[in-house]
């Protein structure tokens, strides 16, 4: 039994065989690392659209940092999306009804492009006077406007990309995204290289090589999906790709919590911009680079909550509450641990990483500053994250999305109108950092009372499914 693979690992799980706490934690760290990975990746492409217009001007890196907290927005509602149906495939996989599963997937696809284009079409009619909305002024609003717009036509892709991903994190499928997540990183490099300096298109040409980068990932996203997943794949099977009421339905009572906490959170990330903002070009500048920044800390978090949904789910599915309890502790203290070190090393080479990423000497003495203030919240923003991601993959989605959007706004957002005033920049990075200790006790004790683990499964209802 010590050489299982993960395959067998997970038949295990499915099948009902015991798992010794040795094979929790290798099956936990086999899914962990590829989606870790991947994570990094991601980061390190938006990291790296960062530096690259960063080196440009503090204006240049200003229009994009005015814009993101939208595009993040954006973002969310695919996220959302796909976990309402990434979910239903992990119940689905651990019941081992393989077939249900893959017929969520068709569904899948087709109601992410539809949900996609409704949301892509209204950012394009307000890309021009958002910036304004914003507090953007002059020659870096009409640089934001003009880097969210073509942003936003290449969402669909993006939206394919993450469907198709998450579905196959849900299945217990992590090495292949993450192979494409790195690929796409690459590509990155190379497209906005050719686009931002090259081709000298500035914050247009990030945004175009990003987009580029993310068509050509999706189709091989997609491809692999429907076409060489083990468990998933679509080949020679016929089914419909219209949504049906049961998936749907199930799809919602997932993803719209999610997606009303993205509105609230977001719209708290924007009241920050919005209270940044006036602090000036340097404070907006400094406060986007320092997120980027940071991101490569709580990336492992985020790569190991992918993991707890899969394992979770799938433990959901197979009827093995107690098990998905267990892997729901193990992954979050596992992500703390790692968290506490990443943020240690955050705090060493602030200064480090800030002149990686903006040559201003001001810009990078000020994101150092904030950096080694967050540093001191890593630890308790990994319990939020991964619990946050074995909730999701039991299928409670309501009340952990009340925790999110309640504590950004009471903990962050009140405080930060008082501190920042008074203390600029400085000030709404401690209203963060307090912000995140307080969310991840929130999470602990909530995954502590364990109401989390007595969601309905998808797949008890997985005959209505076909």
């Amino acid at each position: 039994m010590a050489g299982l693979s993960k395959d067998n690992l997970l038949e295990r799980l499915r099948g009902g065989a015991p798992l010794r706490f040795g094979h929790q934690v290798r099956l936990t760290a086999t899914l962990s690392y590829p989606a870790i990975i991947a994570q990094f990746s991601t980061v390190a492409m938006q990291l790296i659209d960062t530096a690259m217009v960063g080196h440009l001007s503090t204006d240049a890196g200003a229009s994009i940092g005015l814009v993101a907290t939208c595009l993040w927005l954006l973002g969310g509602f695919c996220f959302a999306c796909c976990n309402g149906f990434s979910v239903q495939v992990s119940h689905l996989v651990g019941a081992g009804d393989f077939k249900a599963a893959r017929s969520v997937v068709r569904q899948a696809l087709t109601s992410g492009l539809i949900w996609c284009l409704g949301f892509s079409l209204l950012a394009l009619a307000v890309a021009k006077p958002l910036p304004l909305w914003l507090g953007g002024t002059g020659h870096v609003a009409a640089q934001a406007s003009r880097y969210f717009l073509v942003t936003v036509l290449f969402l669909p892709f993006m939206q394919l990309d993450i469907m198709s991903a998450v579905i196959l994190q849900a299945s217990g499928e992590m090495r292949m995204p993450s192979i494409l997540n790195v690929l796409m990183c690459l590509l990155d490099v190379a497209l906005n290289y050719l686009f931002i300096w090259v081709l000298d298109m500035g914050v247009v040409g990030a945004a175009l090589g990003t987009g580029i980068a993310e068509l050509l990932i999706a189709s091989q996203m997609v491809w692999f999906l429907t076409r060489k997943c083990k468990d998933l794949s679509l080949k020679g099977e016929k089914g419909s790709f219209m949504p049906t009421k049961p998936v749907v339905r199930n799809a919602v009572r997932i993803g719209l919590p999610l997606c009303l906490e993205n509105v609230v959170m977001r719209g708290a990330y924007i009241a920050g911009t919005v209270i940044v903002a006036p602090l000036g070009a340097i404070a907006v500048a400094a406060n986007n680079f320092a997120i980027s920044a940071e991101s490569f800390c709580y990336m492992p978090g985020y790569g190991i909550a992918d993991a707890a949904t899969s394992l979770v789910g799938q433990s959901i599915g197979a009827g093995r509450r107690d098990m998905a309890k267990r892997f729901g502790w193990l992954t979050t203290g596992g992500a703390m641990i790692l968290q506490t070190l990443t943020g240690a090393l955050l705090f060493i080479f602030a200064p480090e990483v800030m002149g990686l990423i903006s040559s201003d000497p001001e810009v990078v003495s000020l994101g150092a500053t904030v950096l080694r203030i967050e540093a001191f919240a890593e630890t308790m923003y990994a319990a939020s994250i991964v619990s946050y991601g074995a909730c999701v993959g039991a299928g409670d989605t309501l009340l952990p999305s009340i925790l999110n959007f309640s504590s950004i706004w009471i903990f962050r957002i009140l405080p930060a109108i008082w501190l920042c005033p008074r203390y600029g920049l400085v000030g709404y990075w401690i209203a963060m950092c307090f912000e995140l200790n307080m969310r991840g006790i929130l999470f602990l004790f909530y995954l502590a009372r364990g109401r989390w683990l007595r969601m309905k499964s998808t797949a008890e209802a997985s005959v209505i499914l076909r």
